[in-house]
């Protein structure tokens, strides 16, 4: 295990890590990462779409959540239970306040709606071979002017899935059975990637709920319930069940609802409606401890209450403690902060205390939501007759061929991912991860390196990978059928070589640095690198069979037609149109709802896809020349050519001076479609546009512009002159969206940071829309408690979904860039 710094364990190197790298070729088999670095990683809150839910990293193995409800009276209980994430359930806020992947960390969900503070703190421990130990701390309070007896019914389970077994020890088998523990309740379980393990739930703190009802003379409060299940494995994920199901569906329910209906059911015929004992004794599962693969263990409190899961590999040397806990909660939140200082401090005018829990919240929040998915997925590989989509109503076509369901379960797949928002988007998203993985990189490189090649592992022999990972029954239960299916023709923006260009960079400072081993890697990665730079480059060559592979997938599905128009450009090759079009939608591009041109037509190019393409090609000879392959690297570069002059010959609207998408007219003449926005922007943004570039004055007018582009929370997604702004769906029409600005902002500081003519319009633009970024997510985050997927350009209120700590989670990196103009006249901040 390998704790973070300011503990005793030093993080692994990158020359240790790279040297145990890829064993075998990367097409072939899995990577091999360090096993100190892999049992580090092992254990964490991988089930994201709960509130507090642990597992391994592996297929089939250890679930544990968590589940709590105020039960104070029989109207509102069955509302008021937490399981999984929702939004608007009564939260005004939660999330993760300090959390690093490889020690754990601390966080707070103010649930409103239960009058509760609940905080969940959780450790990790190093040691022995099955990957450590660790260690959990549930604790409540209740909220300012709650009642000071609140009662509150808290559930904690674990299960197993595939091999294995898990036994709750009894220590009462006789005639008091029904009452329940006394003391900790201690699970023996074991499977065969975990060895054997004990795990105990302590007894705790805090009142227990009582009161004067006979029932309390059979069946005790002031004991812990457990209840001992077997149920199917593709049902172990459903821990929350409706309540008062039909009898008919009794034998499905099968879990926590099941066994407080039969507790009720009992009472009823024991005591009739109208003399039911209190909805605390009410509402609780039977005390049926034993084998099972599932255990459910209930406890109900009045007041604040505390208790601990300890969680022991028996081949650890000793037993995890609640003082283990507690000693080790103080060591890891303040190591996180002092690293969080050296790594992703924010820089001026945003150094006030404020500032600095708000950027610890997103980042922790960003890291805390990486989830561990395993299970099939729904693919649709029926569209070879469609794939080039090269009729005019190809959409039609399309949409026909959805009709016929040819989609079926292929996998199982494993993603190890950050997600955009564990509410709604509890799942791994090909164009978002690109986003997560850049502050992470800067954080921890070896865990990014192994969320790479974990989305790389999923392609197929053609070289595709689907752009939304739906994992497994409990990943689809979040998404309407109608989305659920993958088509192996559809691409997204290739955003992790946005990742693999930052890794590059490193090695670059690295180079550039000296050596200094013994500088953690995580700390920056940089000096550690320079150690060994071979080892390094070595996880480049690995992994350069499949990028090569992903990178033509892309030239050969998502070309565009040049010839057949006569259009003239630099090159007749280098052209791209999203597939997957419709009539309202380009789902595939990201950018939804953008204006498009109309009606769809299958000799469109989009500037968009061009400037991902070429961004892209870039990125592919940054790593061909990192890895020393001469002849791909000048194979890239004249691609990479190729594609920057046609995008003037082909995009470039010399009236409207913009860039704009194409399409061809009833003349079968080449036209463009110009709606100003994100679109106008992409060369720029992805990097593509030099500082000395002819049209960068005319994009940095576009972006400056208060009727066009530019707003007080942000730059706007189309320009506000635009006859759609704000039209339909809205999604992509008008809104802020921090990825975008990201990458405007970054862009913007390279030019003001370069000699040129346009270098002070630049400084002042960076200054003015780097404070209207963070100060937009700020306030909102600060009126509401979350992070939102995006912000309105007219009162910067956070929009859409919310507890989005996603990509929003970049305004921590726009917080950490240079400040250029010093520290005066920000004082106000």
């Amino acid at each position: 295990m390998t704790p973070s710094r300011g503990s005793h364990w030093p993080h692994i190197s990158i020359a240790t890590l790279c040297t145990s790298l890829f064993l075998a070729t990367a097409q072939a088999a899995e990577p091999v990462f360090d096993k100190a670095s892999n049992d580090s990683l092992l254990w964490g809150p991988y089930r994201p779409n709960l509130y507090f839910g642990l597992r391994p990293r592996l297929p089939k193995s250890v679930l544990t959540g968590l589940l709590w409800a105020r039960v104070e009276d029989f109207q509102t209980v069955q509302n008021n239970f937490r399981h999984t994430c929702e939004q608007h359930e009564g939260m005004a806020g939660y999330g993760w306040d300090a959390y690093d992947s490889r020690t754990g960390g601390v966080q707070t969900i103010h649930d409103s709606g239960n009058s509760l503070d609940l905080t969940t703190e959780f450790v990790k421990f190093p040691g022995g071979t099955n990957g450590g130990s660790w260690g959990a701390r549930i604790r409540g309070t209740p909220q300012a002017g709650a009642s000071a007896d609140l009662k509150t019914a808290v559930v904690f389970y674990a299960a197993v899935e595939g091999l294995g077994s898990l036994e709750a020890q009894n220590v009462d088998e006789g005639e008091n059975q029904e009452r329940g523990f006394e003391g900790d309740v201690v699970i023996n379980g074991q499977t065969p990637d975990l060895g054997e393990f004990k795990m105990v739930i302590s007894e705790g703190k805090g009142k227990r709920a009582v009161h004067s009802h006979p029932s309390g003379d059979d069946k005790g409060l002031e004991r812990t319930f457990v209840h001992s299940v077997q149920i199917p494995e593709e049902a172990l994920w459903q821990a929350k069940r409706e309540l008062f199901a039909n009898t008919a569906q009794r034998d499905h329910e099968a879990i926590l609802f099941s066994s407080m209906k039969t507790t009720i059911d009992a009472y009823i015929e024991q005591y009739g409606q109208e003399k039911m004992p209190p909805p605390w004794q009410t509402y609780t599962i039977q005390n049926r401890p034993g084998q099972g693969n599932m255990h459910m263990i209930q406890k109900v409190f009045e007041g604040p209450f505390e208790f601990d899961v300890l969680f022991s590999s028996t081949s650890a040397e000793k037993l995890v403690t609640s003082e283990d806990i507690t000693s080790k909660v103080k060591s890891i939140t303040s190591s996180f902060s002092e690293r969080f200082l050296e790594v992703l401090k924010p820089q001026p005018p945003f150094t006030r205390a404020r500032y600095e829990e708000f950027s610890k919240s997103l980042f922790s929040n960003l890291v805390g939501g990486i989830g561990y998915f395993y299970g099939d997925a729904v693919v649709d590989r029926s569209y070879a007759p469609e794939y080039d989509e090269e009729n005019e109503g190809f959409w039609q076509e399309t949409a026909e061929a959805r009709a016929r369901n040819q989609q079926k379960l292929e996998g199982p797949y494993e993603l190890f991912t950050s997600i955009p928002s564990r509410p709604f988007f509890p799942r791994g998203f090909l164009w978002d991860e690109g986003f997560h993985l850049l502050p992470i990189i800067d954080w921890d490189v070896d865990l990014t390196l192994q969320i790479i090649k974990s989305w790389f592992n999923l392609m197929d022999e053609n070289g595709w990978i689907g752009r939304e990972q739906i994992l497994g029954a409990e990943a689809r239960s979040k998404v309407p059928a109608e989305f659920q299916v993958q088509y192996p023709h559809y691409a997204n923006p290739p955003t992790l070589f946005l990742v693999l260009d930052a890794f590059i960079d490193k090695l670059s400072s690295a180079a550039s640095l000296g050596s200094n081993d013994q500088q953690p890697m995580s700390s920056g990665f940089a000096s550690s690198a320079a150690a060994d730079p071979e080892a390094a480059k070595q996880y480049l060559r690995d992994l350069y069979p499949l990028l090569k592979r992903h990178y033509q997938w892309y030239r050969s599905t998502q070309w565009g037609d040049i010839k057949s128009y006569d259009r003239e450009a630099f090159s007749s090759k280098e052209a791209y149109r999203w597939r997957g079009r419709t009539p309202a939608h380009i789902l595939t591009s990201g950018l939804d709802d953008y204006p498009r041109p109309q009606p769809p037509h299958p000799g469109e190019l989009h500037v968009d896809l061009m400037s991902w393409m070429g961004m892209m090609t870039r990125s592919m000879k940054r790593i061909a020349d990192t890895i020393a392959d001469s002849d791909d690297a000048a194979e890239y570069a004249k691609i990479e050519e190729a594609i920057v002059r046609n995008i003037d010959d082909l995009h470039w609207d010399k009236e409207e001076k913009t860039y704009c998408d194409a399409t061809i007219d009833d003349y079968e003449e080449s036209v463009h479609v110009c709606h100003k926005g994100y679109i106008s922007i992409f060369p720029f943004m992805t990097g593509l546009l030099a500082p000395d570039s002819k049209r960068l004055g005319a994009v940095l007018d576009l972006i400056a512009d208060e009727e066009e582009l530019w707003s007080e929370h942000g730059i706007r997604s189309l320009s506000r002159r635009d006859e759609l702004y704000g039209t339909e769906e809205n999604y992509w029409r008008s809104p802020v969206w921090i990825n975008m600005n990201y990458l405007i902002v970054r862009e913007i500081l390279k030019v003001a940071q370069s000699p040129g003519p346009h270098q002070k319009q630049a400084r002042s633009m960076y200054t003015k829309l780097r404070i209207n970024l963070v100060e937009t997510v700020y306030k909102s985050w600060e009126e509401t408690g979350f992070a939102w997927e995006q912000y309105n350009p007219e009162s910067g209120a956070g929009q859409r979904t919310q507890h989005f700590t996603g990509w929003t989670s970049l305004v921590v990196k726009i917080m950490a860039m240079p400040d250029l103009e010093g520290k005066s006249g920000h004082d106000e901040l």
